[in-house]
């Protein structure tokens, strides 16, 4: 077993041309690294607050969510009254919006029966009704706004939109 502890450090040196010293990088080869933006959590609840502000202004009770890159939830708000489905309902079509990199409206039409990504709505992950923004700036994706409880995709899109223009200058780079 002493061996076998160093077999690693052995390959490693191996692969890294025998010497032990660190490899150099070919000019065209790939980084072995990327670097991703993403949302703060205070960047996130100022924007599900500002969409529930807006869908109380027009008498909808909602759940509002804000899902960074990877689908993954760093916000959510349920309103007093909004029912006990919308927060998973929000968090659907979040995670279908930045997974598709799409509003969930454009997803529903694009994956109407006939359609090339048809076959998409298949997954029970997705969720094909309006309501789901992506957050994009700069270029790059940052993440999800959705929103549900409101009477209808439209209207959850409209108080989705609403939490965005309220990061807009936040986010912009």
């Amino acid at each position: 077993m002493p061996c076998a502890g160093r077999f690693p450090a052995l390959a490693l040196a191996g692969l890294l041309g025998g010497s032990g010293s660190a490899a150099v990088q070919a000019a065209d080869a790939p980084a072995a690294t990327f670097t991703v933006r993403q949302l703060t959590p205070e960047t996130a609840l100022k924007a599900v607050q500002a969409a529930l502000a807006h869908c109380r202004s027009q008498g909808y009770q909602v759940a509002a969510v804000v899902v960074d890159r990877a689908g993954l939830p760093q916000a959510l708000l349920r309103d007093r009254l909004a029912g006990a489905h919308t927060p998973d309902v929000a968090t659907r079509k979040a995670w279908t919006a930045v997974s598709v990199k799409m509003s969930t409206s454009g997803f529903a039409a694009e994956t109407q029966a006939g359609k090339p990504m048809s076959g998409l709505r298949g997954d029970p992950r997705f969720m094909a009704a309006g309501g789901g923004l992506p957050i994009e700036a700069g270029g790059s994706l940052l993440g999800a706004l959705a929103v549900s409880g409101a009477p209808g995709g439209d209207a959850d899109e409209a108080c989705a939109a609403q939490g965005l223009r309220a990061i807009a200058d936040d986010i912009e780079f």
